[in-house]
């Protein structure tokens, strides 16, 4: 009875990783249709994490230090205004499934600067043969030219895509070196709210934040913005963090091979987003990419996640 009950447990908790953090990139494109993107950013993180704080602080009496907000700060900095900042503003001008799929490139960029940081590990034949496959698919993806020849991938918006990639990968491996608290769902909940504040203010010096109407808000907007901090960011990643345990790494973050395919077949039935055969061809050497990288990051933890 208690294995047939965690077999259940195992199934849903996939099918949060997999299917609602596929489905938040097209979530992420209907809420900033009316909400400014990295406004809307902050109050789904600043909810969320908000959320996540109340419930650590029922489960854990663990005291919060000035080092442990000043990492939550620098991560979320790093991982939500970098990484998911990045993703909602890149948004407005990439289709949600092609954005999904430039975000699983994230372990490429890992295993990039976890090399050549000082004390970084080595890379292998296997390794290299991953990041060049994933470089390959990039350009193929996003290839320069397509601009010139009426091509429909923007290449400001993609290129924001890769700094948001690079950020995020930068924030996971900071994230393994910083002191933290020991709850996970408290350090979870810092991060969000550091992330969120940051947001604010960027949102604040970039005029973003002056595009807000609350007359322009359209109910589809707001229900996207509640379903993402719900669902996004406290359903789906408590349940990744329980996987984490459950499952062991090496599944759990299997949800980086099946989000952007996910987020390909909802964009293209409810946004009307094109799938081409580019895009399934480069879709496969990317993701193979990231499945030979992967085999190799089971040293440290990794945070793949901006959606």
């Amino acid at each position: 009875m208690k294995n047939r009950s965690t077999t259940i447990k195992l199934i849903f908790a996939f099918a949060a990783v997999y299917i609602i953090w596929g489905s938040t990139y097209l979530g992420i494109r209907i809420a900033i249709e009316t909400i400014p993107p990295f406004l809307m950013a902050s109050f789904r993180f600043l909810l969320a994490g908000s959320v996540l704080y109340l419930l650590a602080r029922i489960k854990s009496k663990e005291k919060l230090t000035f080092i442990h907000w000043r990492s939550g700060f620098i991560i979320g900095g790093l991982l939500l205004l970098g990484g998911n900042g990045g993703v909602v503003w890149a948004e407005q001008y990439v289709p949600s499934g092609l954005t999904a799929l430039l975000v699983s490139t994230v372990p490429i960029w890992i295993m990039i600067i976890n090399w050549v940081i000082p004390n970084g590990e080595r890379i292998g034949v296997k390794t290299v043969l991953g990041v060049v496959l994933g470089f390959i698919g990039l350009f193929l993806l996003v290839n320069p030219q397509d601009l010139t020849n009426g091509g429909s991938v923007d290449l400001v918006g993609a290129g924001v895509l890769l700094f948001a990639t690079f950020t995020w990968a930068l924030g996971s491996i900071y994230s393994n070196r910083a002191i933290l608290p020991k709850s996970k769902i408290l350090t979870v909940a810092i991060e969000m709210i550091g992330g969120g504040i940051l947001l604010f203010f960027f949102s604040l010096i970039t005029g973003d934040a002056s595009k807000f109407s609350v007359e322009l808000i359209s109910l589809r907007s707001i229900s996207a913005l509640v379903y993402l901090t719900i669902f996004g960011s406290i359903v789906a990643f408590t349940a990744y963090m329980w996987l984490l345990e459950a499952a062991g790494a090496a599944k759990a973050t299997t949800y980086a091979y099946v989000n952007p395919i996910v987020a390909l077949i909802l964009g293209w039935l409810f946004a009307d987003e094109q799938i081409t055969v580019k895009i399934l061809v480069a879709m496969t050497i990317i993701l193979s990419a990231v499945a030979i990288i992967n085999t190799n990051l089971s040293s440290f933890k990794v945070k793949n996640r901006k959606g």
